[in-house]
């Protein structure tokens, strides 16, 4: 690896691509540590902060980009913004954190993360959740979600009553999958309870996130919690 751009000079022939930013280094080496490891993913780059992260994603156009929350400079939820809102096709971005608590979490979240994984996570499930996201999958944390969402509460809920929004154009199916979209369960398990092929459900769930304008199931889930059509708790 070229030490002064992070970018990785070698021929790694995983089919994802990863790049990682974190301010620190030994952090860096662990995550490259685990991700090297498997023969389907490869680190391209690090970065030590979001300043950095923001042009060498542009060049190396990553398949998941590994966001520490807290950098210096330009933080995990500007560069989030960034990323998501100025490129066509923009990486899927895993936000990494120490505390699933942690307020900064929520609005990576709503800057366009698709998921966050604890720095404390297992190699394995580290490695399962870049496959996840990689393949156009949302990583949510139900119960995390649902504490930072009752934590933000009134002040982050829209005025515009559920009814009125967006969400107002869901059909009842619809609203059904989103609500079952929030307690974490993926298109399978959304089938098998409302006892409907798998198909149905990716058509229902492709159809919420136009209709309330969402990039993926994340964001789907957020905007279910800010207008009030999912309350946490």
């Amino acid at each position: 690896m070229n030490e002064s751009t992070g970018v990785n000079e070698g021929t790694g022939h995983g089919d994802i691509r990863v790049v990682i930013a974190d301010d620190e280094r030994l952090v860096r080496m662990g995550l490259r540590a685990v991700i090297d490891a498997e023969p389907d993913l490869t680190v391209v780059g690090e970065a030590s902060d979001g300043a950095e992260v923001i042009p060498l994603v542009r060049e190396l156009r990553p398949d998941v980009v590994l966001m520490d929350v807290r950098m210096p400079g330009i933080n995990g939820i500007r560069a989030t913004e960034q990323l998501v809102g100025g490129m066509a096709e923009p990486p899927r971005i895993l936000v990494v954190t120490t505390f699933e608590h942690d307020d900064h979490v929520y609005d990576a979240l709503r800057a366009g993360a698709a998921g966050f994984l604890l720095k404390r996570a297992r190699a394995e499930e580290m490695v399962q959740a870049v496959r996840l996201v990689a393949r156009g999958d949302s990583l949510l944390f139900p119960a995390a979600v649902r504490r930072l969402a009752l934590r933000h509460g009134a002040d982050d809920r829209r005025e515009t009553p559920a009814d009125q929004g967006p969400i107002g154009r869901l059909t009842e199916r619809e609203g059904q999958v989103l609500r079952l979209m929030a307690t974490g369960l993926n298109n399978g398990e959304i089938a098998r309870q409302l006892v409907v092929s798998q198909e149905t459900v990716k058509t229902h769930v492709g159809s919420v996130l136009a209709k309330l304008g969402a990039r993926d199931r994340t964001q789907a889930v957020i905007a279910a919690y800010e207008s009030g059509f999912v309350l946490p708790g």
